[in-house]
């Protein structure tokens, strides 16, 4: 039977890949083959020197008003209008409890995830922690509890974490998404055919999947729309 990949770049720390993985669902439950669509999720730093837990003291207004060189006001204007978009897909972000940190071994926890056939829910659980429960996804002891509820046994989560185990193939991703000029998350690629930058509406992405699907036998092209997205220098 014929099948499809889809590779999805996407960090933790990003809430239009939250927004975005809620709208690829959406788009793979209206598509009638759904069963032979693998989705495969792929690491992707915002900030890759970021320590492992970043002071809370900032408010996540202060840490956005710092980076775009805006009034708090104007930051909080945007997280508003954020959080309303999440609500409109079914996610209730809380930027209030956010705690920030680095994503690196979240990232090693999901290639761990792929192996035991888990992704998806280690995926979901992550972003969930993060986003709306204020889980600091930087500690090891956090990502093995939260890893351990979506099916992952804590202890070979704790034993990976404590080792160099699937370093290099968050490095390998990168280095793949640096070589084909992603810049900013979430980054769908249909088939290794169509490329799709920022956290499109469900049917726009159900438009690409179909055509993918179609002309998967035929040569391979690129073509590449863009929506809203986050990068190193923030959330657009």
């Amino acid at each position: 039977m014929k099948k499809l990949r889809i590779d999805v770049w996407s960090d933790i720390a990003c809430p239009w890949c939250y927004v975005g993985k809620r709208r690829l669902e959406a788009a793979l439950a209206r598509f009638p083959r759904r069963d032979a669509v693998e989705v495969v999720w792929r690491a992707f730093e915002l900030d890759p020197s970021a320590k492992r837990v970043l002071d809370t003291e900032v408010s996540y207004a202060g840490r956005l008003a710092r980076k775009y060189g805006v009034p708090v006001a104007k930051a909080e204007a945007m997280i508003q209008q954020m959080t309303e978009v999440g609500a409109a897909d079914g996610l209730d972000l809380r930027f209030d409890k956010v705690r920030p940190g680095n994503t690196f071994d979240a990232h090693r926890v999901l290639h761990l995830a792929a192996e035991r056939g888990a992704q998806d829910a280690v995926k979901e659980r992550l972003l969930r922690g993060y986003m709306t429960e204020g889980e600091a996804i930087g500690e090891p002891e956090v990502l093995a509890r939260l890893a351990g509820e979506a099916g992952l046994d804590p202890d070979e989560v704790r034993a990976a974490l404590a080792s160099d185990a699937h370093a290099r193939e968050v490095r390998a991703d990168e280095a793949e998404a640096r070589a084909i000029g992603i810049t900013g998350v979430p980054f769908f690629a249909f088939g290794g055919r169509y490329g799709v930058s920022g956290a499109q509406p469900a049917e726009a992405l159900l438009g690409v999947l179909q055509k993918a699907w179609d002309e998967a036998a035929d040569a391979p092209e690129q073509a590449f729309a863009e929506g809203a997205a986050c990068g190193p220098d923030g959330c657009a």
